[in-house]
């Protein structure tokens, strides 16, 4: 192996281990053996409480901070805290959260996925059309279209090396144009038995809370799992901190790129079933900027737009973060509901400022000499 080739591996290490820090399975700090024999009051240790605090603040910003809001929410409305509003934050939280958890994996990856708001809606209006030959039918269907979707998508940014910008904007409008076909423009909505096994899943409950609550919780325990403790999720954090030398330390860049977008397309799929469940119908003008949402709550959660860093819990902080803004709007009665997306944006701009500061930040300790 020439100099050169060696420098290049050395560095896309050291990248990739900074890219981890605190989000992979390996996520601890490296220790920095010379600060410790310093002693705590030397210059090192300094430097590594500060990298631990910076990666703290990074990852459960969004869960203090939605632990506030709940807080003074709580105290300011009666009505916040009763049992009947907390399960509406909870189950419209659900099926966002479910599109969030797949956006997480692309986003990590280094990618974007504009396409899940018009395959949510895709996926309702498939399901409820085909809940009249079961339930079975009713989610193979809406998986295996919108799961196609995703395939398509990441063959295209993988394989043929297109933007993932510009390759899912044209997912979203043919999904959405083939929602539209399906239902004939939008004038045709597919509907559900109420009494039927397909909307028990979205209208059911169990230990008094919303069947899709739990399927939510199910599906960010495995895929958090899935993230931090497996090697597909090394991979995918190495891929998105840097393909080069991701492809270095043998991981598949194609494979991996193409899973995550198959993963998203699923995840939206099945989101927009079980919301079909929960309405008891196929609405065709759901899904429209659910994708910036879901970015919007990824980003807010901890992961960084450049890919490379992220977090499955932050994601579903930044979800319930987002539902309890809204929320509490809507408690004050005297605001206007577009004070929800200048609250978002609000919160967005900010983390998104924090996260540049921080990601700065360590990269200058990881390039310094010292």
């Amino acid at each position: 192996m020439s100099a050169a080739n060696t420098r290049h591996r050395g560095a896309g290490s050291q990248e990739a281990a900074g890219s981890q820090e605190g989000a992979g399975p390996a996520g601890r700090a490296p220790r920095n053996r010379t600060a410790d024999r310093a002693g705590p009051a030397g210059p090192g240790s300094g430097g590594i409480r500060a990298e631990r605090l910076s990666a703290l603040a990074q990852q459960h910003g969004a869960l203090v901070a939605l632990l506030l809001t709940v807080l003074i929410a709580s105290l300011s409305f009666d009505s916040f805290a009763g049992a009947g509003n907390l399960e509406n934050i909870a189950v419209s939280s659900a099926f966002l959260a479910i599109v969030a958890l797949g956006m997480t994996f692309v986003i990590v990856s280094g990618g974007i996925d504009l396409s899940v708001g018009s395959v949510f809606a895709l996926g309702g209006v498939l399901a409820a059309w085909g809940s009249r030959y079961g339930p079975v039918v009713a989610l193979l269907l809406a998986l295996s279209v919108c799961g196609t979707i995703g395939l398509i998508n990441g063959l295209l940014i993988a394989r043929a090396r297109l933007a993932p910008f510009i390759v899912t904007l044209a997912a979203m409008l043919g999904a959405r144009g083939l929602m539209l076909n399906i239902t004939e423009e939008g004038t045709s909505t597919f509907l559900l038995a109420k009494d039927s096994v397909f909307a028990e899943l979205g209208r059911g409950k169990l230990l008094g809370v919303g069947i899709p609550v739990w399927i939510t919780l199910v599906l960010f325990v495995l895929g958090g799992l899935l993230l931090r403790r497996t090697r597909f999720g090394q991979h995918v954090y190495a891929v998105g901190g840097n393909e080069d030398a991701a492809s270095l330390m043998g991981a598949s860049v194609t494979r991996t790129k193409v899973s995550v977008y198959v993963l998203s397309g699923l995840l939206a799929g099945l989101a927009g079933a079980l919301n079909a469940a929960w309405l008891a119908s196929g609405v065709t003008i759901l899904g429209q900027g659910m994708e910036l949402e879901a970015i919007s709550a990824v980003v807010i959660g901890g992961t960084l737009l450049s890919g490379g860093m992220g977090y499955v819990s932050g994601s579903l902080a930044g979800v319930l973060l987002l539902k309890v803004i809204q929320n509490v709007i809507n408690q004050i009665g005297s605001l206007d509901s577009a004070y929800q997306q200048v609250v978002s944006g609000a919160f967005l701009i900010v983390v998104v400022v924090v996260q540049t500061w921080l990601g700065r930040r360590r990269k200058a300790r990881l390039t310094s000499p010292g």
